[in-house]
C-alpha cells in the first residue's frame, strides 16, 4: 500500500461515521472488555476486527491499531487478584506477560490477511517530550510507509502510577495526532454518549458534538459496565479534545456487535465528534499534553488579554502552584479556577512567584537580571 503525505484534501469532509472509507488514516482503539473475556481471548471478536482491518485498508485506508488487553491476559495467565489491577507492581507484571500474547493474537489474526503487524510500546513521555513525540511519530509513518498495522499500547510494565495515560482512549489520540492521522474509532461497551448514563429511563444517544464544552463533559461517568478496563466515558470525552484540537473526527462506536465498524457505517450509530480547529503541529502537540507541572493562576484583565491572544505577563498573575523549571509545562487558570489553556513557561515556579503582580519595570530589581519578554509566551500557549 503506497502511503501518501499529508491528509487528503477532503479530510474535514470526514464528519460521519458513514465517510470513514474516505478517511487516508485511521486509528482504532479497542478495549480490554472486547478484547479478553474471563482472562481468556475474545478469538472470534479479534478475527472479526482483523477482518474489519482488511476491509479499509482494501479501501485504501492506512490503519493504526490501539489495543487494550494486555493487563487482563497476563492477570490470568498469572492467577493475579482483581485482573491485575490489585496493585501497581501486579499491574506491571501483568503487563509484562500480557504483552507477549497480545502481539501474538494480533500478529497471528492479520498475518491471515496477509498483513504485518508491528508492536508499538510507549509511556506517556514518548509523547509528551517534542523530540520522543517526532520521533514515534516517524516509527510511525515508515511503518505505515512499508505497509504494516501498527499495534499501540501503553508500556504498563514501566508506567508508574504519577507518570502514564492511565486509559487508551487518550492514547489513541495522541498517537492520531502523531500519525497526522484524519479519523479515530473508539470501540466501545456501549453504543457512544449519551444525555445521561444510558441505565437511566429516557437516556438518548448524541449523534453527533461539535466541541466538547464542560456541558458535555457533565454528561459523562468515570464507570466502565465491563469493570476491565481503565477508562470510562470521561476519558473518551478528554481524547475527543485533544483530537477535536488537531483537526481530527473522533467517534465512540459500540464495539460488541458482530462486525462493529461496518455496521456503526451503514448504520450510522454512534457519536461523531467534529473537529472545531486545526491548530499547527507543535500546537496540537502542545495543547495534547497530559502532564502540566503547575498551575498559574491570572486576574481577570489577564483572562481578557489572553482571549485576544496576548501572551501571559507576570503583572496578571495571582498565584503559582507547583514547583517546576524554566520550559515546564503549566496550566493556566482564571481568578474562579476555570481552565484557561496551558503553556510552556519562561521561568521557574520560585522566579514566578518572585514577579506575580510586578510590572516588568520592577522585575529586574527582584529577579536581578532583566526580565524574559512573558512569563508564557503565546507562541508557547494554547487555550481552551
Amino acid at each position: 500500500m503506497k502511503a501518501t503525505s499529508g491528509r487528503r484534501s477532503d479530510a474535514m469532509a470526514i464528519t460521519a461515521i458513514k465517510d470513514i472509507a474516505q478517511a487516508r488514516r485511521v486509528v482504532v482503539k479497542i478495549g480490554s472488555a472486547l478484547l479478553v473475556e474471563a482472562g481468556r481471548p475474545a478469538s472470534a471478536r479479534l478475527s472479526s476486527l482483523a477482518e474489519e482491518i482488511h476491509a479499509l485498508r482494501c479501501e485504501g485506508v492506512q490503519v493504526i491499531v490501539v489495543s487494550s488487553g494486555a493487563i487482563a491476559l497476563g492477570a490470568a495467565r498469572l492467577n493475579l487478584p482483581k485482573g491485575g489491577r490489585a496493585s501497581l507492581a501486579d499491574a506491571q507484571a501483568a503487563a509484562s506477560v500480557g504483552q507477549v500474547a497480545l502481539a501474538q493474537l494480533w500478529a497471528g489474526a492479520l498475518e491471515r490477511h496477509g498483513i504485518t503487524a508491528a508492536q508499538m510500546l510507549v509511556t506517556l513521555g514518548d509523547l509528551e517530550e517534542r523530540r520522543r513525540y517526532l520521533n514515534a511519530a516517524a516509527t510511525l509513518e515508515r511503518l505505515l510507509e512499508a505497509g504494516a498495522v501498527p499495534v499501540v499500547n501503553e508500556n504498563d510494565s514501566v508506567a508508574t502510577e504519577e507518570i502514564r495515560f492511565g486509559d487508551n482512549d487518550r492514547l489513541a489520540a495522541r498517537v492520531a495526532q502523531a500519525a497526522n492521522a484524519d479519523a479515530v474509532l473508539l470501540l466501545s461497551d456501549v453504543d457512544g454518549l449519551y444525555d445521561r448514563p444510558p441505565s437511566q429511563p429516557g437516556a438518548q444517544l448524541i449523534n453527533r458534538v461539535e466541541g466538547v464544552t464542560p456541558e458535555v463533559i457533565a454528561m459523562a461517568t468515570g464507570d466502565s459496565s465491563s469493570g476491565m478496563g481503565s477508562g470510562g466515558m470521561l476519558s473518551k470525552l478528554q481524547a475527543a479534545r485533544i483530537a477535536e484540537r488537531a483537526g481530527i473526527m473522533l467517534a465512540i462506536i459500540n464495539g460488541k456487535q458482530e462486525s462493529p465498524i461496518s455496521n456503526a457505517v451503514a448504520a450510522g450509530r454512534g457519536t461523531v465528534f467534529l473537529p472545531v480547529r486545526s491548530d499547527s503541529a507543535r500546537k496540537a502537540w502542545l495543547g495534547g499534553r497530559l502532564a502540566p507541572e503547575g498551575v498559574l493562576t491570572v486576574d481577570a484583565g489577564c483572562v481578557a488579554a489572553l482571549a485576544d491572544g496576548a501572551s501571559l505577563l507576570a503583572a496578571g498573575l495571582v498565584e503559582v502552584e507547583g514547583s517546576f523549571q524554566r520550559g515546564a509545562l503549566v496550566s493556566l487558570h482564571g481568578p474562579k479556577g476555570e481552565r484557561l489553556g496551558q503553556g510552556l513557561v519562561e521561568y521557574s515556579s520560585d522566579e514566578c512567584r518572585a514577579i506575580a503582580g510586578l510590572k516588568q519595570a520592577e522585575q529586574e530589581a527582584r529577579l536581578g537580571y532583566a526580565p524574559r519578554a512573558a512569563v508564557v509566551h503565546r507562541d508557547h500557549m494554547v487555550q481552551g
